[in-house]
């Protein structure tokens, strides 16, 4: 061993000697020379390039800060909230959390966490989108270099460089502009955003705004668990390899990835081609970084993707599209309400600026849509899915028209067909809620919400609202107290109203019977007797939001004719009222609106309105009860398949241009409204559809029942309507209302019904009526005069003082004598005689009778027969209203004459012989005084008014009503 070393030792020593030689010769010293000169340029060059880089980094970092210098450096929880501010689609429900669909947007999301992603799809966007997502600061800088390489060498090959946190900013904070300052923010707020949140929010926020493409039903998407609900119709968590890696895919080209065209059509297979090559590639990266096996690989890249494509989607607007619109506008009225009192206005102030309430209109519209609100409404499913297939059956709306119309989108006229329309709505009485609602016939043809938003005139359906309920109220009448169905004297103010019946009129008549059979003139004129206290103010408190000032004045309002008209959800709602004790609780769709987060930003609170006091609301729901029973509502009532304690009201306008029908029962009142929405009378001259009252009262009665059939206990309650302790049953004057007198009793005119012992019980005895003679004159009684022929006077009838008369018939007027049709009462003005004699009459022969035809004259009160065949001697006395006839007496020769109330006679008729009608020219009278005929036998029959009688005769026929009057059906 010592001697190998030795020798090592040696070899070494001789080494140097020669390299001591080779550095000594002039070979060496020139090599040496090249190589200092070689390794100087070296470190010049390198210099050159150190020096070049810091120069070029320092222009460069120049440049960066040049893009970013007017840049604002933001705070923490400002780029949290611009990252979290995405649009998230608004989902509406019915009651009971029952999921109806989204509103409808532009751009469909709906915000999922990290936790409820499939691990799987967490790693296939990853792997293709953001491999070192993990480990780098917000940038990869070779990913930067590449991107910018690639830029100035204008490369046709762009492999991307962004990452998440990247795309990130891109979407939420900045936009899709290619520029360098835009590229150079994006760079700087990624790292910033780094530092402020954590890389599970990073990606949670990722997954929830990066665009998908479309859904089944053609709606753009963004967000992950969107895209997975609307291409496979499940969610994130529930994903397959081949799924996830295909959703992973898809944000590179979403448009050309996605499966469904924008009409949620599937595409063809070489339009799928793409999506699937895509899918590929991600099983590709997901295999080259570890994520998954070559097994799994093989398995996922074979598998028919196509198969799990979901069938085209519903849209709520589908399936209920009244609805949709319905509580999407009424979520926007919400929401606009509280941006506005965020900005320190004062809600209210948006239902009297219109300008204002359009301007909150359309901030509150994008922010409902996308807002990702869960809007919980009062819509019962069943009960809807129930009445809108009770309306569609129905089959006797009446006539379709057809009609034109500009199409929308070519501009050009088309046909249209013009059907009859429908509105109705159930509202629960005591919370207010809307529980179910038919919009219209067909949503294509007519997108118009005909319970909501068309307005109408209400025809009679007003009465009890507006006329009868006021006038309870104020203790004006009670249930049955008189009113009057006189028409108005001529013309008031050019307003000549009539009944349905236009020559009817009833007299004093219960007020109850009134409201049942549904007179016009009663409503007319008791609204005139409590027109000055501005009554339309109830209206005002029950929710009428289009009252005209001329609202407040015509008396037409009282029977429905209001300048605005409207709608089916206010009339209806205002007759909940009378069912809620006189309590105005308004009606509501929207129980509540959640936000993201699950915080309530809105719930609905009742806040009820003291209209009526509940004795006035018990009183008018009794009177309501019998237009069921025997008035315009029986056909209503008959076809229900239930019983319960229901009150009623119907109505129609001029020409039946609109039909109603608003009943209620404890727990919920139904409006039914039917019209054209071009208005034209709904009367057909056949029996194909029935009278159009009729049909609404069929088609009431056919809501009702489907909703019934939901839910009976509800819609069928037992439950009567209480009475309260203050209504009480007292004994009136039927004629006065007053309190019963002995000539009332004596009359037969004691009536009994409901009073409300606050403010109006029968005291005051009544002093309306007289007694006196009288006679008959066209089967109506009047007051004798002193010179009427006593044969022709009944003593002791019971009359109308005139001052009463007076004071019923009020500034309207009228005929008093109408006031009581019975014979058995004197009419409260005397008759005034036209002051000539009769016309005469024409006598004949029937079998054994002398007849007589009936004098043309007004004020005739009986005939005399005269045997004038020795001088002229009285057979007989005829009172008006008996036979025109005796029989014929065995010899002689006849003649008959016409008695008026002054006690005048008109001329002899033709004579009569035994059976011979033998003619004689009609006598003359030469003696006595034709102003006073007291003897029988004077008068001239050319003398005064020998016409029509219309001269004087107390009742005056008015024109026809030139304006416009609702009517009422009385079948």
């Amino acid at each position: 061993m010592r001697e190998r070393l030795e020798q090592l030792k040696q070899r070494i020593v001789h080494f140097n000697e020669k390299i001591e030689k080779l550095a000594s010769s002039e070979r060496y010293s020139k090599l040496r020379i090249t190589g200092s000169v070689l390794w100087n340029l070296t470190l010049v060059f390198l210099i050159f390039i150190v020096t070049s880089l810091v120069f070029v980094g320092a222009i460069g970092a120049g440049y960066f800060a040049s893009l970013v210098r007017e840049d604002p450096l933001a705070s923490k929880e400002a780029m949290r909230e611009q990252i979290y501010s995405y649009e998230e689609t608004s989902e509406i429900y019915f009651a009971n959390n029952i999921y109806i669909g989204k509103l409808r947007t532009d751009l469909e999301r709906r915000e999922t966490s990290l936790d409820a992603v499939s691990p799987i799809l967490l790693d296939a966007v990853l792997a293709t989108e953001d491999e070192y997502f993990r480990e780098h600061n917000g940038i990869v800088p070779k990913a930067v270099l590449r991107g910018l390489l690639q830029d100035f060498t204008n490369s046709s090959t762009q492999t991307g460089g962004s990452t998440l946190t990247q795309q990130l900013i891109k979407n939420q904070i900045l936009t899709n502009e290619v520029s360098y300052e835009r590229k150079a923010r994006e760079i700087l707020l990624a790292l910033r955003l780094e530092k402020f949140m954590t890389k599970e929010e990073i990606l949670e926020a990722y997954l929830n705004i990066i665009p998908y493409g479309r859904n089944a039903s053609g709606k753009n998407i963004a967000g992950v668990e969107t895209a997975s609900q609307g291409i496979f119709g499940k969610s994130a968590a529930d994903l397959n390899l081949s799924q996830a890696a295909y959703i992973a895919g898809i944000p590179q080209a979403p448009f050309a990835h996605t499966p469904f065209t924008n009409k949620g059509v599937l595409k063809d297979q070489d339009g799928l081609q793409p999506g699937i090559d895509r899918m590929k590639t991600v099983l590709g990266r997901m295999l080259e970084v570890g994520y998954i096996s070559e097994a799994e690989y093989n398995e996922a890249v074979t598998y028919d993707i196509t198969k799990d494509f979901r069938q085209p989607e519903e849209l709520a607007t589908d399936n209920y599209p009244w609805l949709t619109f319905e509580l999407e506008y009424r979520a926007k009225e919400i929401i606009a309400g509280i941006l506005a009192e965020k900005d320190g206005i004062d809600k209210e102030r948006l239902t009297e600026e219109e300008n204002l309430k359009e301007k909150y209109m359309i901030l509150a519209d994008r922010n409902v849509r996308s807002g990702g609100y869960r809007i919980y409404s009062t819509i019962d499913k069943e009960m809807y899915e129930a009445m809108q297939q009770a309306a569609k059956n129905f089959q006797y709306y009446g006539h379709t028209f057809k009609g034109t119309e500009i199409d929308p989108e070519t501009k050009e006229e088309k046909e249209v067909d013009l059907p009859v329309q429908v509105g109705s709505i159930v509202i629960e009485n005591t919370t207010g809620k809307i529980l179910s609602f038919v919009g219209g016939r067909d949503f294509a043809l007519k997108q118009v919400n005909h319970a909501t938003q068309a307005y109408r005139p209400n025809g009679s359906t007003m009465k009890p609202l507006l006329a009868y309920g006021p006038a309870v109220e104020y203790g004006v009448i009670g249930a049955g107290s008189p009113v009057v169905d006189v028409k108005f004297r001529r013309s008031f103010d050019g307003y000549s109203p009539s009944n349905y019946i236009e020559s009817e009129e009833r007299g004093l008549m219960p007020a109850r019977e009134a409201l049942a059979h549904s007179q016009n003139l009663t409503a007319l004129r008791l609204y005139d007797s409590i027109l000055d206290r501005r009554p339309a103010t109830f209206l005002e408190k029950m929710g009428f939001s289009k009252l005209a000032e001329g609202d407040y004045v015509n008396l037409a309002t009282s029977i429905g004719g209001l300048t605005n008209g409207t709608t089916v959800e206010e009339n209806t709602n205002a007759f909940a009222t009378f069912a809620n004790g006189g309590q105005f609780i308004d009606a509501y769709m929207i129980e509540k609106i959640v936000d993201l987060d699950g915080n309530i930003v809105y719930e609905h609170t009742p806040e009820p309105v003291e209209v009526f006091s509940k004795e006035t609301a018990y009183i008018v729901t009794d009177m309501l009860r019998d237009v069921l029973d025997y008035g315009t509502g029986t056909r209503a009532k008959s076809s229900l398949k239930f019983s319960s304690d229901f009150a009623a009201k119907t109505g129609t306008t001029q020409d039946y241009k609109d039909v109603w029908l608003v009943g209620y029962n404890p727990n919920v009142t139904l409006g039914v409204w039917m019209g054209y929405d071009k208005p034209r009378t709904l009367y057909q001259f056949n029996n194909t559809y029935y009278q159009p009252s009729t049909r609404v009262n069929m088609l009431w009665a056919n809501l009702m029942n489907s909703i019934y059939d939901v839910d009976p206990e509800l819609i069928g309650t037992k439950e009567q309507f209480k009475r309260p302790e203050n209504v009480i049953n007292a004994s009136f004057c039927g004629i006065s209302g007053l309190a019963p007198s002995a000539a009332c009793s004596n009359a037969g005119y004691v009536r009994s019904d409901l009073f409300n012992r606050n403010v109006f019980v029968p005291s005051q005895p009544d002093d309306s009526l007289i007694t006196s003679s009288s006679v008959l004159i066209d089967g109506k009684a009047y007051q004798a005069l002193s010179s009427t022929p006593s044969e022709f006077i009944t003593a002791g009838g019971i009359g109308l003082k005139a001052e009463f008369a007076k004071q019923m018939l009020g500034r309207l007027g009228g005929d008093a004598s109408k006031l009581l049709n019975s014979s058995k009462v004197i009419s409260s003005t005397a008759f005034n005689a036209d002051g000539s004699p009769p016309q005469a009459v024409a006598a004949s022969v029937e079998g054994n009778a002398i007849t007589w035809s009936k004098s043309g004259s007004n004020d005739v009160i009986g005939y005399r027969v005269y045997d004038i065949s020795n001088g002229r001697s009285l057979i007989a006395t005829i009172r008006d209203g008996a036979s025109r006839q005796i029989s014929l007496p065995p010899a002689g020769i006849f003649t008959v004459v016409a008695v008026d109330i002054t006690g005048l006679e008109s001329a002899h008729s033709n004579t009569i012989s035994g059976n011979t009608v033998i003619p004689t020219e009609p006598e003359v009278p030469t003696d006595g005084d034709p102003q006073n005929g007291n003897d029988g036998t004077n008068g001239n029959p050319n003398g005064g008014n020998n016409g029509n009688g219309n001269n004087g005769n107390g009742s005056e026929n008015p024109p026809i009503n030139p304006i416009p009057l609702p009517n009422e059906n009385q079948q």
